[in-house]
């Protein structure tokens, strides 16, 4: 319990030190460029001006969105998507990496998803673009490494999979818990290991065979763990256990 507490201290005393990282949630943004003028209007284009007299804002058309496959990560995005920090803001996109084992060495499949919290998000386009041409003859060990853990209704589509797949076998293996505090969140995991996925907080040396196996770097490119990291990943793995019990 003491250990708790310390561990609980230093997190506080390292927030107060540390500045805020900004927010990046492509939601939020959407919502403050579609959000009307105070007199219910909408914002006028081509410099039209407010009853105030200041010019309104011009909208700003938001790109696409859409699942980016690949071979390797940035390791730039990944030192900074996958760092298993309590405080996670700016951190708006999911990065997948798997690998596929079909019970044959010619047969390994590895790569990387990535998304922006917005639309398909990488876990559900993993069983529609990594695997969609499934046979239930054979028997799929599935391992997944991932910068987060899957909101509520990913963790609803994959149990869902997992039922319906009965030859496939996943774990998932987590740097950070994505809102673990909230409870559809918690029903959500509770789902997935009830449906047989393998949970598990990412070890320290989970992030070194991320990043040899997955991120795309030099060979003299050597990755040095964070300072925290071991701790961060005590914090969630016993968060983690205390949601499945």
């Amino acid at each position: 319990m003491a250990d708790k507490s310390r561990l609980s201290q230093r997190r506080r005393d390292k927030k107060e030190k540390e500045e805020p990282e900004p927010a990046k949630n492509v939601k939020e943004m959407k919502e403050k460029v579609e959000k009307p003028a105070e007199n219910g209007e909408a914002p006028q284009e081509n410099g039209a001006e407010a009853a105030n007299g200041e010019p309104k804002v011009e909208p700003m058309e938001l790109p696409p969105f859409e699942i980016i496959p690949g071979d390797r990560i940035d390791p730039f995005a990944f030192k900074f998507q996958f760092k298993n920090v309590e405080y996670s803001s700016g951190r708006n996109k999911t990065f997948l990496c798997y690998l596929v084992d079909r019970g044959s060495a010619d047969e390994l499949l590895r790569g990387t998803l990535e998304d922006e919290h917005a639309g398909t998000h990488a876990e559900e386009a993993f069983f529609t673009q990594c695997l969609p041409n499934y046979d239930p003859a054979i028997k799929y060990t599935i391992t997944w490494y991932v910068s987060s853990s899957p909101c509520a209704a990913c963790a609803a589509k994959i149990a869902e999979t997992l039922k319906a797949m009965k030859s496939v076998k996943l774990s998932i293996f987590a740097a950070r818990l994505f809102e673990w505090e909230e409870p559809e969140i918690q029903a959500g995991l509770r789902s997935l290991h009830a449906a047989g996925c393998k949970l598990r907080v990412m070890k320290p040396l989970d992030f070194s065979y991320t990043w040899d196996t997955f991120v795309e770097h030099e060979e003299e490119d050597a990755f040095n763990l964070w300072e925290d990291c071991k701790d961060n990943y005590e914090y969630y793995q016993e968060k983690l256990a205390d949601i499945l019990q």
